[in-house]
């Protein structure tokens, strides 16, 4: 889910608001240890070698202020046969907060090293170290200056990690006719206010407790996600922060999807509660039941569109391309959100026009129970995408 928004939200109240969006980004704690990574990236600027790298010594005081040495960076490349960087990428002058993003990145990647045996063995790295793929998620208009950080890591930090960096571009994230220049926190808040008087009036007076509030969090959360991610990440977003495919409403809104969520929550609890009153017998294991009863064209739908597809759909959504030549990727990051709306859709379209529960006679029971392990099943993959975006399912709405 950063893959668009935390590009967006590098502003002004983003740790705030990427922490009620449940998002878990790596970055460096700027502890103790900065300074001292600071201190060793100069040094490894002093010694890089004059022909690729650093012009120091009698020249340094001639540098602009700020200014702690040049890298060349076009000289590097073309020595290094690295290709997809910018041509117009030359000489850059380095400064210490360069160097402090470089010492936040070699920080997170200690905290997010990982070995994966298949596409990283650990005997592919020196001494049989474990890696990471480092992928640097950027919005199209700091494109050029995240490439040149790119660079300088490798010629000050030549280990393994650094020579599997990639750059994940997204489109820029537009906001129509805008008064002023809205903050990431000020756009969350918007959201969260729509969302709640959206709420009131489909369900009315909202009570202030927890609950409600974990609702109405959660249905934001969602409502961004869904915003920002069913666009490919490369393509631009335009929100309109009047625009009211944010409320409950909208069919192809987050809120949509877990209103929908719910409704599967709700459904098998009011069968479990007529379990328990003895009007329906409890659901038997799957390898028992009729599914011949399932004669719904609905049915069909949801099983041959979504249940058997669904793990094809995740494979498509996750799996980065494999490691080639050039720096840019993508990630189709659009698919799991844009496969839930659809989901949705026709579960709604279904559940609206099919009777679940029906009255408690034996003769009917066989029908039910077919439609109950779908719908469970159904559940399971609501459950299963929701989690791929870091969203809990609710279970009442």
């Amino acid at each position: 889910v950063g893959v668009r928004l935390v590009p967006a939200l590098t502003r002004e109240g983003s740790s705030e608001v990427l922490r009620q969006l449940r998002i878990d980004w790596p970055s460096g704690s700027g502890g103790s240890s900065f300074p001292e990574a600071v201190s060793a990236l100069k040094a490894a600027l002093g010694r890089a070698p004059c022909n690729t790298a650093c012009e120091q010594g009698p020249g340094t005081a001639t540098l602009p202020e700020g200014v702690i040495g040049k890298v060349h960076l076009k000289s590097f490349v073309e020595q290094q046969g690295l290709v997809g960087y910018d041509p117009n990428l030359d000489v850059l002058l380095v400064t210490e907060g360069m160097l402090r993003s470089l010492a936040e990145l070699q920080q997170a990647v200690q905290q997010c090293l990982v070995s994966d045996p298949v596409a990283l063995p650990a005997s592919h790295f020196p001494g049989g170290s474990s890696c990471c793929s480092i992928i640097h998620v950027v919005n199209c208009e700091e494109e050029f200056q995240q490439q040149q950080l790119d660079l300088l890591w490798r010629i000050l930090d030549p280990g393994a990690h650094t020579a599997l960096q990639k750059h994940l571009v997204c489109g820029p994230v537009k906001v129509t006719n805008p008064s002023s220049p809205i903050r990431a926190d000020q756009y969350f808040q918007l959201r969260k206010r729509q969302m709640y008087e959206a709420s009131v009036m489909k369900y009315g007076e909202l009570a202030q407790d927890e609950a409600w509030r974990e609702v109405i969090d959660t249905l934001t959360a969602a409502a961004i996600r869904f915003e920002m991610l069913s666009t490919a990440h490369r393509s631009q977003i335009t929100l309109d922060l009047e625009n009211s495919s944010i409320s409950t409403k909208g069919t192809k809104s987050g809120a949509f999807v877990m209103y929908n969520c719910a409704r599967l929550a709700t459904l098998f609890d009011s069968f479990q509660r007529a379990v328990e009153r003895g009007t329906y017998p409890p659901l038997p294991p799957a390898s028992g039941l009729n599914f011949s009863c399932l004669r719904e064209e609905g049915e069909w739908l949801l099983l041959f569109n979504y249940l058997l597809p669904f793990p094809e759909v995740l494979e498509q959504a996750a799996q980065l391309p494999t490691p080639s030549k050039g720096i840019r990727i993508t990630a189709n990051t659009e698919t799991v959100c844009k496969f839930l709306i659809q989901l949705s859709m026709d579960f709604s379209s279904y559940y609206n026009r099919v009777h679940v529960l029906g009255e408690p006679f034996p003769h009917l029971f066989d029908q039910m129970f077919a439609r109950l392990r779908l719908l469970g099943a159904v559940r399971d993959v609501f459950h299963s995408a929701l989690a791929t975006l870091h969203l809990p399912p609710l279970s009442q709405i």
